[in-house]
């Protein structure tokens, strides 16, 4: 796993963001609110995590969208972090379940017939809209497409693990979300307190109000 510091100044809080299969560090280099470093985790080939990087911090704020909600799951159960607010968007602890997650077919021949063209549908289908798609190009990751499949085949592995049973504070379900069915997610999410939004899988714009602790859902009430 990359785990890398988009801004480090020493603050006393800070925002862990796992991001999903595919991210790197030019699609979520974006601004964070005042009086936090921002950590940003990638590219789950393996699922190593350095734990000293969150010593110190009196407060931590912790994001995760799509598979690296259950990624943090995994690495964080069992972790006892002066967590502010753990917030989930678009991505469930059970990631292939055809009733809380992606349906297996689905992932399984996304898998199978990865390729340069497939990444191209799978971008605009995580997007939603043409104008979704330009902005996402504009922070489109750079990793390459090999490097890519090789993290989806390990995810596969690895999501063969049982769910944890780490306890997420609120989650984000985006209406027109077509990766994770919002009836799944859903389902996945009953008895933690859900948000619904009108945003496909990916929003940019979401995503920078998030990062930027502008978006409501960071409050308790």
């Amino acid at each position: 796993m990359e785990q890398r510091f988009i801004k480090k100044e020493n603050n006393p809080r800070l925002l862990l963001f796992f991001a999903g299969w595919g991210s790197d560090e030019h699609l979520f280099s974006r601004p964070v609110e005042d009086g936090y470093d921002y950590l940003l985790c990638f590219d789950y080939r393996t699922l190593d995590f350095d734990y000293s990087l969150l010593d110190g911090y009196r407060e931590i704020r912790l994001l995760a969208w799509s598979m690296g909600v259950w990624v943090a799951g995994q690495v964080l159960t069992g972790k006892d972090y002066p967590w502010q607010m753990r917030l989930a968007v678009g991505g469930t602890p059970f990631p292939i379940d055809d009733r809380k997650g992606i349906p297996e077919a689905i992932f399984r021949a996304t898998l199978e017939n990865f390729s340069d063209a497939a990444l191209v549908r799978f971008r605009r289908r995580i997007c939603g809209t043409a104008e979704q798609v330009k902005e996402f190009l504009s922070h489109a990751p750079y990793r390459p497409v090999p490097e890519l499949h090789e993290e989806l085949q390990a995810l596969e592995q690895y999501v063969r693990r049982p769910s944890a049973p780490f306890v997420w504070d609120k989650a984000i379900i985006g209406t027109d979300d077509k990766i994770f069915p919002p009836a799944n997610q859903r389902e996945a999410w009953r008895g933690t307190a859900v948000i619904e939004k009108d945003v496909a899988h990916y929003g940019g714009a979401l995503f920078d109000r998030l990062l930027s602790g502008e978006e409501a859902v960071w409050t308790r009430h």
